[in-house]
């Protein structure tokens, strides 16, 4: 009996005690919970931060990551946990009371393997410009059909979660973390918990929240970085499965933009017209999926922010086609 939360960080100083602090004021029984730091070589503060708490907690242990990047950390938890229910959680994230004890109370059940809530995304300050992120990222036209972001109205079966929890089982069996995927491996591993017979569910009656990047030029950076480690899963894994075929859309818009234009200018007004209706069905159905004006955000900053969200990440997946890794 008791819960193992692995939380994979570095350089989280400005998110890690909120984070930490959420787990230990949860509500589950503390001499039942162990929360793993797992830090990879933070240089910003956030050891110490996390060794003033485990003095006040000792349900709180510090593990260090020597490889740094995120499936390493995740896989270093796992093997530490000392209870067999694992909660995989995010330092940029904090997690409403009583979270722990519902996904232990799901996972008792032997129908389902996984369990976990709805992501609510918040911006990460209060400016106008990370709200308008922020909006994009929990809108079904930024995101697909990505259930945990965009919400279910009953619990459901799922084919990923964040922030989910795990009976050991599953990764004795399934396997844990592919390390050579430095982004985007909890979608690789959920696609191998599926192929080996678990369920995975999703509880909307926990939201937890996720504070979005501030700035237009985060969002293209980490969503580059997505779409571009999306194709080397693929490549890596050798399985078209690993994703789903939201993750193949942004690069198939960004592509017909790139034909399209060079078509333009080597075949003539023909592609320029296929180029004119591309942009037009886009600006339509972010208008009407999208509803840029909604929820008082500045119309124009969220529309930049849809733009900046699709392209980079359509970027990222073709510079992962190219890629030699």
């Amino acid at each position: 009996m008791g819960v193992t939360v692995v939380v994979p960080c570095r350089n989280e100083a400005m998110f890690i005690e909120r984070c930490v602090m959420s787990l230990v004021n949860n509500g589950y029984d503390l001499s039942q919970l162990e929360v793993l730091v797992v830090d990879g070589i933070s240089t910003d503060g956030t050891v110490q931060i996390v060794e003033q708490l485990m003095s006040k907690y000792p349900s709180v242990k510090l593990l260090d990551n020597p490889k740094k990047q995120t499936p390493f950390a995740m896989n270093i938890g796992i093997a530490s946990a000392k209870f067999d229910k694992i909660l995989i959680a995010g330092a940029h994230a904090d997690y409403p009371k009583g979270y722990i004890a519902q996904m232990d109370k799901l996972t008792d059940k032997p129908e389902i393997d996984v369990a976990g809530g709805v992501l609510k995304t918040e911006p990460g300050n209060n400016t106008t410009k990370a709200r308008a992120i922020a909006y994009v990222l929990g809108n079904q036209f930024g995101v697909g059909n990505s259930m945990f972001r965009v919400g279910v109205s009953q619990l459901t079966k799922v084919d990923t979660v964040p922030f989910g929890m795990y009976k050991r089982k599953v990764f004795e069996k399934a396997g844990v973390y592919n390390e050579r995927l430095i982004r985007n491996q909890d979608i690789e591993l959920s696609r191998r918990v599926a192929a080996a017979g678990f369920n995975i569910w999703l509880d909307p009656t926990f939201s937890c929240t996720y504070f979005s990047r501030t700035t237009f030029s985060k969002l293209a950076q980490n969503n580059y970085k997505n779409g571009y480690w999306n194709i080397l899963a693929v490549k890596i894994t050798r399985n078209f499965k690993s994703l789903s075929i939201r993750h193949f859309v942004p690069m198939i818009f960004l592509l017909s933009l790139i034909f399209l234009s060079v078509g333009s200018v080597v075949f003539g007004p023909w592609c320029a017209i296929l180029l004119a209706s591309d942009i037009f069905v886009y600006l339509l159905a972010l208008v009407a999926l999208g509803r840029p004006s909604s929820d008082g955000n500045n119309p124009l900053l969220v529309i930049i922010a849809f733009f900046v969200l699709h392209l980079s990440y359509g970027l990222g997946s073709v510079m992962g086609i190219f890629s030699r890794k």
